[in-house]
């Protein structure tokens, strides 16, 4: 039987979704200022954000971003549109294809970046807070 939480722990945990929730909410803002959905906005964040800049195909791009294949295929057609991303083929195995940042794909990302940064200044603290409290 799984450990029951104490009402300390839920409302840890509580304070724990609020900070998250608003990284996220200032993260869907500024996305939205710069004309990207939230969901390009964690597209291009995970490809740029990925393990030692590894090439992602779609099933890791998926993996990443926690939905399903389908969904991250029409994801990446509408980034291709905007010319945020490119598909290449594989040169080792022409069945694998990666999905690629583009220029304008990082730049849009590093036009992020500053609010980002800003709003990471209050939030992680208060994460850092929850995380070290005593059970």
């Amino acid at each position: 039987m799984a450990k029951r939480l104490s009402n300390d722990q839920f409302q840890t945990l509580a304070a724990f979704h609020y900070a998250l929730r608003k990284l996220l909410r200032a993260s869907e803002n500024v996305a939205m200022d710069l004309g990207l959905t939230p969901q390009h906005h964690q597209a291009l964040l995970a490809l740029r954000g990925a393990p030692d800049r590894m090439p992602c195909t779609i099933g890791d791009l998926a993996e990443l971003l926690q939905i399903k294949h389908h969904s991250t295929v029409g994801l990446v057609n509408r980034l291709a549109h905007h010319g945020y991303v490119v598909r290449e083929q594989g040169k080792e195995d022409r069945r694998n294809v990666f999905v690629k940042l583009t220029k304008e794909g990082s730049s849009v990302l590093d036009r992020m970046g500053a609010a980002h940064h800003y709003e990471l200044q209050f939030i992680t603290p208060e994460l850092m807070n929850l995380l070290s409290e005593p059970e």
